[in-house]
């Protein structure tokens, strides 16, 4: 079992490692360091069986200086204050790194919403907004889906923020469903964002899409079309998928010979990421334990379930083979493992440029909602296939120039960025 982290510890010494290169001042990196609103509150929530059961709230705004705070809201049973404060930080480089003009929050309730009914669940939504709806709105904090969350949710707390502010607010919530103010595209655009990375570091490394093979972990939205990408837009090979099962309360990693389907195992998926697992052993699939995926015989593996799991212990399993790591997930792996990588020449692509397609899309949504005036999908993919690439691109020229890690050369260009706007501002002058 992969040792739990704390999270926000590994976002502070991520960013600690690159000021030092940066030579950022004492009190900026001071600033940076922490985030610059923090909420935390109880919501009641009567549940349909009578009982009245108050749950844990966070909200969480670390840097606005390019723009609205933007982030996702995780319905988890480990959510954690730390979780969230990790998740807005790199909320702050992502946006920062993909060049889009917002800046990084992130959001949490500590429960497991499989145990929720529809009606429990909503009434949770609607309990989070009137816990933040003052702090929250399209030109200050915009709330989007993350782990455990849906789009028919950001609908009903788009709904109730419309209702307590007394007009139509699409652009409040992002990832909301198509026909009530979502885009097209948003579905695939965290997943397919990942790919249209590893295509342009593909060409770097002289790795040939169509003889790679892939390993994920999670099989969620985003590794769903990570993999559908992988096969469909690069043509290389899954060999395995890992994920969670919430009825077996454990993790599974399923594999088949000549490579995995993913658009089959996505037709025995719930909502959850949860693969029915009889179907997929009556369809020919190997299940074995949650961690094989690590040790499967690829030459690219994409984490893209939860923070923490490539470690400094896990990282010793992964194959000798491997070339390229793509981070689909925030935070998945450990400074320890960083050193090991790159002490193995693995490209690793980092989770916030990796995974940036999803807040990419999500500003589009915004855009869309403002203007009123909706995009056709292959208008938002090919936009997003555009911001994806530049960002990629500006991430690989600072790491050649610098000679520094790719993750240290993203928080270069991101930092930058951040601190330029700052300074626009005038926020370090002591005046602001």
């Amino acid at each position: 079992m992969v040792k739990k982290i704390n999270a926000f510890d590994m976002a502070q010494i991520q960013f600690d490692t690159v000021a030092k290169l940066l030579q950022l001042d004492n009190e900026i990196a001071e600033i940076l360091r922490w985030p610059q609103r923090e909420y935390s509150f109880r919501i009641p929530v009567r549940m349909d069986d009578g009982r009245l059961k108050v749950f844990q709230g966070f909200r969480v705004q670390h840097n606005d200086a390019r723009g609205p705070n933007k982030g996702g809201i995780r319905f988890a049973a480990d959510e954690t204050l730390d979780t969230v404060r990790a998740l807005a930080t790199w909320m702050t480089w992502k946006c920062a790194v993909a060049d889009i003009p917002l800046g990084g929050g992130k959001g949490g309730v500590v429960v497991d919403p499989s145990t929720l009914s529809t009606n429990e669940k909503e009434s949770l939504c609607r309990g989070w907004v009137q816990a933040m709806w003052k702090n929250i709105g399209p030109r200050n904090d915009v709330p989007a889906p993350d782990i455990g969350t849906t789009p028919q949710m950001m609908g009903w707390m788009m709904d109730e923020y419309s209702r307590l502010v007394g007009q139509y607010t699409p652009g409040v919530f992002t990832g909301k469903p198509v026909g009530g103010g979502g885009s097209l595209g948003r579905t695939e655009a965290t997943g397919y964002g990942v790919i249209y990375t590893v295509r342009e570091a593909m060409k770097h490394i002289n790795l040939d899409p169509k003889n790679s093979v892939a390993a994920l972990q999670g099989f969620g939205n985003v590794s769903q079309y990570a993999a559908i990408g992988f096969v469909e837009i690069l043509g290389g090979t899954v060999a395995c998928v890992s994920c969670y099962d919430r009825h077996d309360k454990k993790a599974y990693t399923y594999s088949k010979k000549g490579g995995v389907d993913p658009r089959f195992l996505m037709s025995i998926v719930d909502q959850y990421g949860t693969v029915d697992k009889q179907k997929a052993l009556d369809s020919g699939y190997e299940v074995t334990d949650g961690d094989k995926w690590l040790e499967a015989d690829v030459n690219v593996l994409i984490p893209a379930a939860l923070e923490g799991q490539i470690t400094g212990d896990t990282v010793k399993k992964v194959s000798k083979n491997l070339k390229l790591v793509a981070e689909g997930a925030n935070g998945p792996t450990t400074p320890e493992a960083d050193e090991v990588l790159k002490k193995n020449k693995v490209f690793v692509i980092p989770d916030f440029l990796c995974n940036a397609g999803g807040v990419t899309v999500s500003y589009f949504e915004q855009v869309q909602n403002d203007a009123n005036y909706y995009w056709e999908k292959d208008a938002v993919l090919r936009r997003l296939d555009v911001k994806m690439t530049a960002a990629f691109n500006a991430v690989y020229q600072r790491s050649q120039e610098e000679k520094v890690y790719t993750r240290d050369a993203a928080y270069m260009v991101a930092i930058d960025r951040v601190v330029a706007a700052m300074e626009m501002r005038g926020w370090l002058t002591g005046n602001a």
